[in-house]
C-alpha cells in the first residue's frame, strides 16, 4: 500500500451531513410566493451552485484534515481559491509534508488543470507523494516543479511519474540541481513519448553527457513542442549530439538555449540541422558565444530554412559584419519564414539599415531589433535631407547633377559635388556630408556616375 492510501483515514466522515445541513433553506428563504423557482432552468442553476458549494466545503474539511495529520499549516491560499482550475502555490513554503496533504486531497479532484508548486522545497520526498497522487488524478495537465531541490533522486521518481502519466502536457523543471545522470533519466522515459508537449529543464547542470542523452531523446520524441534548456552547460559533445536530434525532430517548435556554450562548432552543427529540420519556428540563442564566424556558419542553414520564424542572438559577441551577414541570407532567401531577429545588443552601421529596408520589401513582416548610434541615424537623414532641401527649390537630384556636368558626361567629381553642396548651403554637417558621397561614390573611385540615382529623384 502507498503512503497516500495509508492516510485515507484522514477522509472526513461525519462533517458531509453537517456541511448539507448548512445549506438546506430556512423557511422563508426561498421567497414568500416561490415564484423565483418556478422555471427548471433557475431549479438547475440552484442545484449547481449547492453542489459546488457542498465540493468546495467538502475539499477544504479535506484539506484541513489532512494538514493535522501530516502536521503542517495549512496554506491560505489553497482555501482561497476553491473552485478554480489552476491552483497557484509558488514560493509558500510547503515542504514535503505539506505536499502529502495536498496529495491527498488532489488525488480524487476533477477540477484543477494547472499545479504550481514553484520554490517549495519539495525535495524528492514531496514529489513521491505527488507521484501517487498522479496516479489517480487524470485532470492535472500542467505541472510546476521548478527550484524544489529534486536531484537525482527527484529526476527518478518525476520520470517514473511520467512513464505511468497519459495526462500531463507541460512540466517545468527548472532549477533543480538536474545532472547528465537526471538527463539520463528524463531522456529513457521520453524517447517514445507523446504526450508532453511543454518541457523546462533549464537552470539545471547538463554538460556533454547529458546532451547526447537530451539529444538522443529529441531524435526519436514525436510530442515535444517547447523545449527550454537554457541556463545549463551545453557545448562541444553534448551541443552537437542535440544539434543531431533537432536535424529529424519532427514536433519540436520551440527551442531555447540561452546562457550555454554555443559557439564556432556548435553553431554549424546547428546550422546543418536547420537545413534538413522542417518544424523549428523559435531558435533563443542568447548570451553564448556566438560571434560573426559563428552567425556566419548558422546562416548555412538559414540560407535555405522555411519554417524558423524568431531567431534571438542578443548578448553575443556579434558586430555589424555578423549582424550584415545574417540580414544578407535572409533577404536572399526568398523562402525564409523570419519574422523576428533579436540583435538588440548589437550596434550596426548606416549599410544595415538601408540593407533592412531594402529586404523589407520581400519580407514585409520582418522586425529587428537592433542598437544605432545616433551619429548613424543623423547620417542616414542626409539623403532625406538633400532631396527635402531641393524638394523645395523644386529641383531634383537629377537636376543638381546636370548642372554640374556641364560636358554631358554623366560624371561629376565628389569635389565637385562636395563643392556644390557647401555653396547650395545644403543644411548637412560634415560627416554627412561625407556619408552621402559616400553612398553615390561607394567604390570609392572619387567619381559620381549620377545616372544610376535616377530613381532618387
Amino acid at each position: 500500500m502507498d503512503q497516500l492510501s495509508e492516510d485515507q483515514s484522514v477522509l472526513p466522515t461525519g462533517n458531509q451531513d453537517q456541511i448539507e445541513d448548512k445549506e438546506k433553506p430556512t423557511q422563508g428563504q426561498e421567497g414568500d410566493s416561490g415564484d423565483e423557482w418556478d422555471t427548471d432552468l433557475e431549479t438547475d442553476e440552484a442545484t449547481n451552485q449547492r453542489q459546488s458549494q457542498r465540493q468546495s466545503f467538502s475539499r477544504a474539511e479535506l484539506y484541513l484534515q489532512a494538514c493535522r495529520r501530516t502536521g503542517t499549516i495549512p496554506v491560505s491560499s489553497f482555501l482561497h481559491h476553491l473552485g478554480e482550475v489552476s491552483l497557484n502555490l509558488n514560493h509558500y513554503g510547503v515542504g514535503p509534508q505539506g505536499a502529502k496533504a495536498l496529495a491527498i486531497v488532489l488525488q480524487s479532484d476533477n477540477l484543477i488543470t494547472n499545479l504550481e508548486l514553484e520554490d517549495n522545497a519539495l525535495w524528492a520526498e514531496g514529489t513521491r507523494y505527488l507521484k501517487e497522487m498522479l496516479q489517480t488524478n487524470i485532470c492535472i495537465e500542467s505541472l510546476n516543479l521548478s527550484n524544489n531541490q529534486l536531484h537525482l533522486e527527484g529526476a527518478d521518481i518525476i520520470s517514473k511519474m511520467l512513464l505511468d502519466n497519459y495526462y500531463i502536457k507541460s512540466i517545468k523543471l527548472s532549477g533543480n540541481e538536474f545532472d547528465d545522470s537526471a538527463a539520463k533519466c528524463f531522456a529513457d522515459v521520453l524517447k517514445g513519448d507523446y504526450v508532453v508537449k511543454e518541457l523546462d529543464l533549464s537552470h539545471n547542470k547538463f554538460c556533454d553527457t547529458g546532451g547526447e542523452h537530451l539529444g538522443h531523446m529529441l531524435a526519436r520524441n514525436v510530442g515535444i513542442e517547447v523545449l527550454n534548456l537554457s541556463w545549463n552547460h551545453l557545448r562541444m559533445r553534448g551541443a552537437i549530439a542535440l544539434s543531431a536530434g533537432l536535424k529529424v525532430n519532427s514536433t519540436l517548435k520551440h527551442l531555447q538555449l540561452s546562457r550555454n556554450g554555443f559557439g564556432h562548432i556548435e553553431a554549424e552543427s546547428l546550422g546543418q540541422a536547420l537545413k534538413q529540420n522542417s518544424t523549428l519556428q523559435l531558435l533563443d540563442l542568447s548570451s553564448n558565444c556566438m560571434d560573426d564566424q559563428a552567425v556566419t556558419l548558422l546562416c548555412q542553414g538559414l540560407a535555405t530554412n522555411d519554417t524558423l520564424r524568431v531567431l534571438k542572438l542578443s548578448h553575443n559577441p556579434l558586430t555589424n559584419i555578423g549582424a550584415l551577414t545574417l540580414l544578407k541570407t535572409v533577404k536572399n532567401n526568398m523562402k525564409s519564414a523570419v519574422e523576428e531577429i533579436d540583435i538588440s545588443t548589437v550596434f550596426v552601421c548606416e549599410a544595415f539599415v538601408e540593407l533592412l529596408e531594402q529586404a523589407r520589401q520581400t519580407h514585409p513582416a520582418l522586425d529587428v531589433q537592433y542598437s544605432i548610434m545616433s551619429s548613424v541615424t543623423r547620417n542616414i537623414s542626409a539623403l532625406q535631407i538633400f532631396q527635402k532641401f531641393l524638394g523645395e527649390r523644386n529641383e531634383s537630384i537629377m537636376d543638381f547633377f546636370l548642372a554640374l556636368d556641364l560636358k554631358g558626361t554623366m560624371r561629376v567629381s565628389t569635389s565637385a559635388f562636395r563643392k556644390a553642396v557647401k555653396e547650395a548651403n545644403v543644411p548637412l554637417d560634415q560627416r554627412q556630408l561625407e556619408w552621402l558621397i559616400r553612398k553615390f561614390d561607394h567604390k570609392c573611385t572619387s567619381t559620381i556616375i549620377y545616372s544610376q540615382f535616377s530613381e532618387l529623384s
